[in-house]
């Protein structure tokens, strides 16, 4: 099971149809999906709108996965306590109010506030969401409507570019969060109709502790990394807030290591294979496909003067080689092993993401193409193979901390992948034309090349794993 959720069963409800169930769900798993993608391609409007530079833009990106991570690891406690369909409900109601005020949104920081709000809203919607189900579903019908449910997790990142693209071309960019109102207000209809009521009879006790310091820890750590990358006095506030961050994190850390009842589990930590996938290497490769994320829409709109329209079918093929991989992965990774497979993909996503500092306006457009296709197919096969290597000897009853803090740990590598790209951004700018210039071609080839660094450098982690880490994994299955 994900997101830290503790699989319990409801004594009393009946069970509902899977399609229906899944189908809630799942339409609420596109809308996050969908939103956390699409942003990327409508950063430049954005930012005319709010008379800022897109790179500023960063926090719109990093606000919402902070709130995220910072609520996601209290979800499974507050389902228990107020009732998964209650909650589930609650969270579709706040993730569509604080989209459309985004819409409305008149300027950046009103913008990064709701986007916050969005983010909090997702934190309980995913993982309460497959609570849901889990809860909904019979045994006999679990493994179809989970794989209905992930679904989506698969199809928004790869229809979002174009959408967004094209909203942003051709319409307004606010209607990219417009969108999600009736998809919201569906959702929770049907929700509160077919979902069955009910809440468990007992509760574990509530890390406030752990879940005050971890929310000091990630807010400064975060936003101080987005200060570093300014220029005058802003830097130097971000990097002492960096610093605090990085402290209140070995604090909290250290309550984990030690509370009876601990918000987030760090024992599988101890465990090889998991603090490979998940922390040491894992952990800079998801920051290595997180930067791309900010840079390339913006790399390509604003470095090769694309459309955004352009510019999300260029995305589109990037996430296409994603999905394509997939096809053959399994057959990969039992052909290389999972140490070779990583090891492999890191270097060659590495290498590619280097390679997009060689190409401008002149390049042609079916290399282009190619790099960013081979770069999907290399990102596909490495994040399957962590997320399978991750659990593969974690015991049992390990399983729920141990996805608890994976899931943590991919949503803040995600944002600090993010606020590392913008910093590079920002730095080369500032020391390129100044402090009030905007990003130009040589400073998006700078910061592939420091993304190029963080897979290289997780490929160095996997080395010290045994050559036979995984083997009893059943890849395939």
């Amino acid at each position: 099971m994900e997101d830290g959720q503790v699989s319990v069963t409801h004594p009393t409800a009946k069970p509902v149809h899977p399609l229906i169930v899944s189908s809630m769900v799942a339409t609420a798993f596109f809308m996050e999906s969908f939103d956390s993608t699409v942003i990327g391609m409508a950063l430049p409007m954005i930012a005319k709108s709010f008379s800022t530079t897109p790179v500023a833009l960063s926090i719109g990106l990093t606000s919402y996965i902070l709130a995220l991570a910072i609520a996601l690891p209290a979800s499974g406690w507050i389902a228990e306590r107020w009732g998964a369909r209650n909650v589930f409900c609650a969270a579709v109601a706040l993730f569509t109010l604080s989209s459309t005020l985004c819409g409305f949104a008149g300027s950046l920081p009103e913008f990064v506030a709701w986007r916050a709000l969005q983010g909090l809203g997702g934190a309980l919607m995913s993982p309460v969401g497959r609570l849901v189900v889990l809860r909904s579903v019979d045994k006999k019908d679990l493994v179809r409507a989970m794989n209905f449910v992930s679904a989506p997790g698969l199809v928004g990142p790869l229809i979002a570019p174009p959408v967004g693209g094209f909203i942003a071309t051709y319409a307004d960019w606010r209607w990219i969060f417009f969108i999600n109102i009736p998809v919201g207000l569906l959702g929770m209809a049907l929700a509160w109709r077919f979902i069955p009521k009910g809440r468990d009879q007992q509760t574990r006790s509530f890390d406030l502790t752990g879940f005050c310091l971890n929310g000091v820890a990630l807010a400064t750590l975060l936003l101080g990394l987005d200060l570093a990358g300014h220029a005058g006095d802003a830097r130097w506030i971000g990097l002492g807030l960096a610093a605090f961050g990085f402290a209140v994190g070995w604090v909290v850390t250290a309550h984990y290591r030690r509370a009876e009842h601990p918000l987030v589990d760090l024992s599988a930590l101890r465990i090889k294979t998991f603090a490979v996938a998940t922390l040491l290497g894992g952990s800079l490769f998801r920051m290595s496909i997180a930067a791309p994320i900010f840079v390339l829409p913006l790399f390509l709109q604003i470095g090769l003067g694309k459309s955004a329209f352009e510019a999300g079918f260029l995305v589109l093929a990037h996430s296409g080689g994603d999905l394509g991989m997939k096809v053959v992965t399994t057959a990969t990774l039992k052909r290389l092993g999972f140490r070779t497979a990583l090891i492999a993909s890191a270097a060659v996503f590495g290498l590619l993401m280097a390679s997009l500092a060689l190409v401008d306006a002149n390049t042609p457009l079916a290399i282009l193409l190619a790099i960013l296709v081979v770069a999907g197919m290399a990102r596909s096969l490495q994040m399957t193979g962590l997320s399978s290597l991750q659990f593969a000897d974690v015991p049992r009853e390990r399983m729920t901390g141990a996805s608890t803090y994976a899931s943590l740990n991919q949503n803040v590598t995600r944002a600090l992948g993010i606020a590392f790209a913008a910093i590079v951004l920002n730095t080369s700018i500032a020391l390129r034309v100044g402090a009030d210039g905007g990003p130009g071609l040589f400073d998006f080839h700078v910061a592939f090349v420091a993304a190029a660094l963080l897979p290289l450098a997780a490929m160095l982690r996997y080395f010290t794993l045994p050559a036979d880490a995984g083997r009893h994994v059943s890849v395939g299955r």
